[in-house]
């Protein structure tokens, strides 16, 4: 079985085919930039030359139509008709309490997404958009909706529970939610299998960090606790997101700056961060560069990061009674060997040991899963490359078989 995965941003659409007999990827790509000018469409077949082109989309639909235009294409495509695509999993942020695991979608699941509408704003319209697009040009193919959130829906009542008035949640379901949920379930699989134990027996913190950045404890193989809250600008900071803050301040600023709640909602989401520190970028790229040659802002941002990285896991290993193992993952967590290294030390007094050469050779070298502890390290520090597509598409494969 052949299935499409299908990630519908605001503006944008990811997709990759996965071949389902052998987990293998057949081809993946984006269309960028839909409804907006300067719109382009990209296609990667591994082993072949990227196929790269600027092309207006109206609309998700039309977007969708691009892709499987060029799945079935003479030349370039992969398959021969879309009727060896079997399935279609959907990456879909929010799904409230109403979800702690992957769904078959019918109006009910679309019905759900819509409530969650303004719990996932950016996000939750652009998924449904992207599901009924596929329900209207692949009739009768069945979709799958799978939720950041599933993953997190194990924690117990004292860590998702906030300690306001209880009416809030009774009434409009305040609570933590958290969100890279597929990332977290795929990566402490994953480590548990590298490390040849049962996820039964181990406690992992996963730390997911990119533009967007959680941590998550797992303990025996379920989310135990999580970083993000009940929208995702809870935890770590982030790109353009200040993660948490002394709530009081955010009616401070108001008053002293005249803005509207809409408007501290955009200072927080999108001037915040590593861009509202730096004052010039969200692209930690461009902050290890910065600290590299001695730009002082940079280094704060570093030793922010590092210092709240640390806090997580320090504070879940005392939650969850002592840890085996901290994955690093995400864009920032894979590639970046430097705050690992930072972090690895910091943690040293629980047991890490991390080969510097190896760590440094993960990034040299490509990404790659490895596992940087020195011999018999009592905490085992490993890099996990997530593939949360594989993990849409596995779950997409086990309801629809």
């Amino acid at each position: 079985m052949k299935i499409l995965v299908i990630n519908a941003g605001s503006s944008s659409l990811k997709y990759q085919l996965i071949d389902m007999t052998d987990e293998s990827l057949v081809v993946k790509g984006m269309c960028d930039r839909i409804g907006i000018e300067g719109g382009n469409f990209k296609y990667q077949v591994p082993g072949r030359d990227a196929y790269k082109v600027d092309v207006h989309m109206n609309n998700h639909e039309e977007a969708i139509k691009l892709v499987i235009s060029k799945l079935t294409d003479p030349e370039i495509g992969v398959i021969r008709s879309m009727d060896e695509i079997g399935a279609v999993g959907h990456r879909v942020l929010h799904g409230g309490e109403e979800f702690s695991g992957s769904v078959l979608v019918n109006e009910d699941v679309k019905a759900a997404i819509r409530r969650c509408f303004e719990l996932g704003p950016l996000h939750n319209p652009a998924n449904l958009v992207g599901i009924e697009a596929c329900e209207e040009i692949m009739q009768g193919v069945p979709q799958v909706a799978v939720f950041d959130t599933g993953f997190h829906q194990t924690m117990p009542d004292y860590a998702y529970l906030y300690p306001l008035p209880y009416e809030y949640y009774e009434k409009y379901k305040i609570r933590r939610y958290g969100f890279h949920g597929t990332s977290h379930r795929y990566v402490s699989m994953r480590a548990a299998e590298v490390l040849g134990r049962p996820a039964e027996e181990l406690n992992i913190v996963t730390c997911h960090l990119g533009n967007g950045s959680s941590v998550a404890a797992v303990k025996g193989g379920k989310c135990y606790d999580t970083s993000m809250g009940t929208t995702p600008l809870e935890g770590l900071m982030m790109g353009t997101r200040c993660g948490s803050i002394d709530p009081a301040i955010v009616p401070l600023i108001m008053k002293k700056e005249g803005l509207t709640p809409d408007e501290m909602d955009t200072v927080m989401n999108k001037k915040s961060g590593i861009l509202g520190v730096s004052q010039k970028t969200s692209d930690n790229r461009d902050i290890e560069e910065g600290a590299r040659n001695g730009d002082a802002r940079c280094q704060l941002i570093e030793s922010m990061l590092v210092h709240q990285i640390t806090k997580y896991i320090g504070g879940y290993a005392a939650a969850m009674g002592g840890i085996d193992a901290v994955v690093f993952t995400g864009g920032i967590g894979e590639n970046n060997p430097h705050y690992r290294a930072r972090i690895a030390e910091n943690l040293r007094f629980m047991g890490a040991n991390i080969d510097e050469e190896r760590n440094a050779a993960c990034m040299r070298d490509g990404c790659c899963e490895t596992d940087l502890s020195i011999g018999d390290a009592k905490l085992r520090v490993l890099v996990i490359p997530t593939n949360e597509e594989l993990m849409i598409a596995r779950d997409t494969r086990d309801i629809v078989c």
